[in-house]
């Protein structure tokens, strides 16, 4: 799917979070929740689900909370960020370039090609030669990360990212939980390898970007004791939000 400087918006560490929305009828909104869990949330807004051009463009916000019951309070942005050239939608089907509406958790793993920058609270894995996400919906192992012996091109490969060779996206990188618990693959798979990756300058294939300097304020800000949840959508589904003020 990627090529060399093929900008994968890959994506999804809370497994247990997958995207939570309540049910409603078809022509109704779509009304995201917050897990009473989480103490950190990152917020990723569009005005609309198919914006105008730019559409690529969202702006993304970071709060936390000292306990469920306490208010939000901003902790980072209002940043730009990239989300995928094919815009925003409740229902993702792989290969769409769209990034997911929804609420997921951070993976327990932060990735990168650079050495391990510092001030991470979570694992941090330095992508090497034989570093893939699984992208094949068909496979055992889709959406999911595995290592092959350097030099090895594994039967996954023509669907699949060769991590290590994408050096502008993937300088650092966490994974958005879309698609994980459980893993739907097949041929109305919805998608794989959603991350909170670098920034490319273009849409990203549904991934959602921030310049290297933001990317790193955030993922040395993520803790996995605060359960921290991205949430993604246009500002009518997306709340109860707290002002941009505070």
């Amino acid at each position: 799917m990627l090529a060399r400087l093929r900008f994968r918006a890959l994506g999804t560490g809370l497994t247990a979070v997958a995207s939570l929305w309540l049910a409603a009828p078809a022509a109704a909104r779509i009304h995201l929740r917050i897990p009473a869990t989480a103490d950190q949330l990152i917020v990723v807004s569009s005005p609309t689900a198919d914006p105008p051009p730019p559409g690529y463009v969202a702006t993304l916000r970071a709060y936390q909370r000292t306990d469920p019951g306490a208010p939000w309070r901003r902790i980072l942005g209002p940043w730009q960020a990239e989300t995928g050239s094919g815009h925003l939608v409740a229902v993702r089907r792989e290969g769409d370039h769209a990034t997911p509406i929804g609420v997921f958790g951070i993976g327990p793993t932060i990735y990168g090609y650079r050495p391990e920058p510092g001030g991470l609270h979570y694992a941090y894995h330095r992508l090497v030669c034989g570093d893939w996400w699984d992208e094949d919906p068909f496979s055992p192992r889709y959406n999911r990360f595995v290592h092959v012996p350097c030099g090895l091109t594994p039967g996954f490969a023509p669907r699949s990212e060769p991590l290590w060779t994408e050096t502008v996206a993937y300088p650092y990188f966490a994974v958005i939980q879309f698609n994980t618990s459980p893993v739907v693959g097949g041929a109305d798979a919805p998608g794989s390898g959603i991350f909170l990756h670098s920034w490319v300058g273009v849409a990203t294939d549904g991934c959602v970007a921030l310049p290297q300097p933001k990317l790193l304020a955030v993922l040395r800000w993520l803790r996995p004791s605060a359960h921290p949840v991205i949430e993604i959508g246009t500002p009518d589904e997306i709340g109860p939000i707290p002002p941009p003020s505070s």
